[in-house]
């Protein structure tokens, strides 16, 4: 999944895009969320890989997204997504807000088995 702001390279394997400025929130947030959403499903049975331009504010933003829809609380990702992927992920308020979001819109629970 790729988070930038122009349309990527086609490549030889299967990738999806959203329209990400960096510093900003995904031009479509709730294309973003259903986008989010099936990578974090897809993610249970493959491999994924969520890249943007320099790995900090918007992939940790996804990643912290994807923790949420794991179960927890905004701040915990925030938190988790920080120790264990990038200390200087989510880097604006704002990105903050966007992870509140996806916890409000109960876009989370547990997997189907």
């Amino acid at each position: 999944m790729y988070l930038t702001d122009r349309r990527p390279a086609a490549q030889p394997w299967e990738s999806l895009w959203i329209r990400w400025r960096d510093f900003w929130l995904p031009s479509d947030p709730d294309d973003a969320l259903r986008t989010l959403r099936l990578v974090h499903e897809r993610g249970f049975g493959e491999r994924v890989e969520v890249a943007c331009g320099g790995g900090a504010g918007r992939t940790g933003t996804a990643l912290a997204a994807m923790c949420v829809m794991e179960g927890m609380e905004p701040g915990q990702a925030v938190d988790w997504v920080r120790r264990h992927y990038r200390s200087r992920a989510v880097e604006v308020p704002w990105q903050r807000r966007f992870i509140r979001r996806v916890h409000a819109s109960r876009a989370f629970g547990p997997r189907e088995p």
